[in-house]
């Protein structure tokens, strides 16, 4: 790939370009806002305007409801030999693009899963796709080129490619990406009832269940009504399961105390189906349930108790968050041998924090890293 075309330079749009240019690949820049196509070329991310002749691809970076009527203005006008776009909706956008008439032999459907809280431009970065998963929709009429040019897109993004039908990656954002988001932005929404001093205890946890509910309603209202058939359903199971909640708390609110061990069970199994789904995507990208992590051995003295108080409070002093501590006695875990700890800490904290211990007097020796549940 030598030349390219960034059609819509937003978070996502910028972002490409920024890492084509970054790979040596000629990247021409289109959009109808002027001040964002100003400021994406100021990046860095490429040259404003159309290419002298057809770019090897042209990647279609604008919301759903736009992305095929660009397609098909820029097909007319051949800005490209191979088309892609980064659009979170496949099956309606691939049947829109069939109905102006677009040459979909050119075609790859895409959606890189991958973004920021913020938007625009000045949000960009050349790694943003960097292991993130890249879904590709092809069809039966794209062409061998087209399919290509597409991973080679994504391999120049340093992105993991992922091939699924248009229906099967609609289905499966809706419940891993637009569910949350819908969930998230209905959550924070309740913030503007609160009371001030009620806002003010907010922490981290209403933080994380609210993050993605920041910037850009009006792209995620295309997007969710791109994909309405999908989240919809999921959204009334999600309801009837709130309404489940609803009840039992309601009647444990009640004087009736019959009732009570019921209510109590049915809110544990919400909770504990809450919890076993969360094991299954905690860590990013569609990796194992647990991200890597590093290990520090710590050699402690013989009042072992006293050592370790003393230790954790060094590791607190570090401002450093430890994953798990072994104790040198830990009988369901490969502990270290003789009079040592094992700090399970993520393994880029694990050299900031074998400095500070040391620093402190501690013998630390950083071991292999490990998963987490391997290690326990």
């Amino acid at each position: 790939m030598h030349s390219a075309a960034v059609v819509g330079t937003g978070l996502i749009g910028t972002s490409i370009a920024l890492a084509l240019t970054e790979r040596g690949v000629t990247t021409h820049l289109i959009d109808r806002d002027p001040d964002r196509l100003r400021i994406a070329a100021a990046r860095g991310a490429g040259i404003p305007g159309l290419p002298s002749a057809p770019a090897d691809i042209a990647v279609i970076a604008v919301p759903p409801s736009h992305t095929a009527r660009a397609l098909a203005d820029h097909q007319k006008a051949e800005l490209a030999r191979t088309y892609t776009d980064v659009a979170s909706v496949k099956e309606l956008v691939h049947a829109q693009s069939l109905a102006l008439g677009c040459d979909t032999s050119s075609l790859v459907g895409g959606h890189p899963l991958a973004g920021r809280e913020r938007s625009g431009p000045l949000a960009a970065r050349a790694d943003l796709f960097e292991d993130h998963p890249w879904v590709l929709t092809p069809t039966p009429e794209t062409g061998e080129l087209a399919l290509n040019r597409a991973l080679e897109l994504v391999s120049l993004c340093n992105a993991v490619p992922v091939l699924l039908e248009p229906s099967e990656h609609d289905r499966a954002v809706a419940l891993a990406s637009h569910l949350p988001r819908l969930v998230a932005s209905l959550t924070a929404g309740r913030l503007l009832e609160g009371t001030d001093h009620a806002v003010r205890l907010a922490g981290r946890g209403m933080r994380d269940v609210s993050r993605a509910a920041a910037g850009e309603p009006d792209l995620w209202a295309d997007i969710l009504a791109a994909n309405a058939a999908a989240v919809g359903p999921l959204l009334a199971e999600l309801g009837a399961d709130l309404q489940t909640a609803a009840a039992a708390l309601a009647r444990l609110a009640g004087d009736d105390p019959r009732p009570q061990g019921e209510a109590l069970t049915e809110l544990t199994r919400l909770l504990r189906r809450g919890d076993e789904g969360r094991s299954r995507v905690a860590a990013p990208h569609g990796g194992p349930s647990a991200q890597p992590t590093a290990v520090l051995s710590v050699a402690v003295g013989a009042d072992r108790d006293r050592e370790l108080a003393r230790l954790l409070g060094d590791v607190d002093a570090a401002r450093l968050e430890l994953e798990d501590v072994v104790l040198p006695d830990g009988a369901d875990a490969p502990a270290p041998p003789g009079g040592t700890v094992a700090l399970l800490v993520a393994p880029d904290a694990a050299d900031p924090l074998a400095e500070v211990l040391r620093s402190r007097g501690w013998s630390v020796r950083r071991r292999p890293s490990a998963h987490p549940t391997e290690s326990r």
